[in-house]
């Protein structure tokens, strides 16, 4: 296979590198006059094998392609700065909730963690692109339900929701804070009642 890309590639690759936010195949093809989806997704396979290992890397994240710099390279340039986006141990836990959950409505979330959730959690996540409201549950009351977005899959780095470490990877990786060593009862208990176990995390919300 010759290593110069054809015109498709090129202009899947220009508009990659224009595009304000990751792309769907779709929207890619729309953009290059109805391309055919198939060429387009063979294209972007094409150029990911292309700039595999090299310092910017093309990958898709929840079904959107988009340029990111080499994980490894990523230290060079951070900028000392504080990170913006600082989410409190409450937002944390209803974040990982809707992540293992999703979709999940507030009472649900509450029934897992165990307390009441702000309407203004929820807000917190909503505004910072990571959840969004998914539709209603078809039950009594139709309460709203909520999923993550390609945002929160993008920033941190995994391809789908299947990418997700379990709770025995971050328990291994110590990720488990030690006042949660409850949750093996809480998982007994929820095993023993057919529930899905709890997140840990199980502070009140203040």
């Amino acid at each position: 296979m010759s290593g110069a890309p054809d015109e498709l590639q090129r202009a899947v690759e220009a508009t990659l590198f224009a595009a304000e936010e990751p792309m769907t195949v779709d929207a890619l093809a729309g953009h290059l006059g109805d391309a055919d989806p198939a060429e387009v997704r063979a294209a972007l396979h094409a150029l990911a094998g292309q700039y595999s290992g090299r310092g910017i890397e093309l990958v898709e994240r929840g079904r959107r392609w988009h340029f990111q710099t080499a994980p490894d390279l990523a230290h060079l340039l951070r900028r000392e700065r504080e990170q913006v986006r600082r989410l409190s141990r409450a937002a944390t836990e209803v974040l990982a909730i809707v992540a293992y959950h999703e979709p999940v409505s507030r009472a649900e979330i509450e029934s897992i963690r165990g307390v009441q959730t702000s309407s203004g959690t929820l807000d917190v996540l909503m505004e910072t692109g990571w959840v969004r409201v998914a539709g209603r549950r078809e039950v009594p009351g139709r309460p709203v339900i909520y999923a993550t977005t390609p945002d929160f899959l993008q920033h941190f780095g995994l391809e789908s929701r299947r990418d997700l470490p379990g709770i025995d990877e971050l328990r291994a990786a110590g990720l488990l804070d030690p006042v949660d060593q409850a949750y093996d009862a809480l998982v007994a208990t929820d095993e023993g009642e057919g529930d899905s176990p709890a997140v840990p995390g199980q502070a009140p919300e203040g």
